[in-house]
């Protein structure tokens, strides 16, 4: 049994998720998300969850921040990125910082089932030129993904509170935690991005 998280917060086009996995070849459970949030709560009571469909654009994700986020807390789940932006350049981003895969939401149910069997059944996936972009901009992105990767969770949503505009006193009221604690994360997360402030904090969140 495969169980498949399907996170989008449009409804219309997570149910044309849910048909494209329901008609694999495959035993599943698809389980249903309409945001970040929600699919932490399921991910946080659900440890047998194998993969992860991840819309690329919801509200709180800040995009590629999202996923850095949850294969932050769920490393042990893969996650393949869905989108309606099929740039290459966004597509390898999402490689880089964790993904599995990238489905553009043009695709055509053969095209999402054959991606989805794939990462299924651990095959390696067909060689693409998003793997081999080389360029300052590539190497930035490793850059980055390595220095998101040394950050814990718990650091990382207080990064995107700080992102959303949040101060200090609302960071921790948000999580339940004490306002030196607030500090104590920025300070950590200030010496790993290699930045010196809320606003270049914020500017490299932006970035995602």
């Amino acid at each position: 049994m495969t169980r498949i998280l399907v996170v989008d917060d449009h409804p219309l086009f997570r149910l044309a998720l849910v048909q494209a996995v329901g008609n694999l070849e495959v035993e599943t459970e698809i389980i249903e998300a309409d945001g970040l949030d929600s699919a932490r709560e399921v991910l946080g009571r659900r440890a047998d969850v194998d993969l992860i469909l991840l819309d690329l654009h919801m509200p709180g994700s800040h995009g590629l921040m999202g996923l850095v986020s949850l294969r932050s807390e769920f490393p042990a789940v893969a996650v393949i990125m869905i989108s309606a932006n099929d740039d290459p350049l966004v597509m390898r981003r999402a490689l880089t910082y964790g993904a599995a895969g990238f489905i553009p939401k043009r695709s055509s149910i053969g095209e999402i089932q054959s991606m989805l069997r794939a990462v299924i059944a651990c095959e390696d996936l067909p060689p693409s030129a998003l793997h081999d972009r080389h360029g300052s901009e590539a190497a930035h992105d490793r850059e980055l993904a390595k220095r998101l990767a040394t950050l814990s969770p718990q650091q990382l949503r207080v990064l995107g509170l700080v992102a959303d505009g949040l101060l200090n006193k609302q960071i921790a009221d948000r999580l339940d935690i004490q306002e030196r604690t607030v500090k104590a994360h920025m300070s950590a997360v200030f010496e790993r991005l290699d930045v010196r402030n809320r606003t270049q904090a914020s500017t490299l969140l932006r970035s995602l």
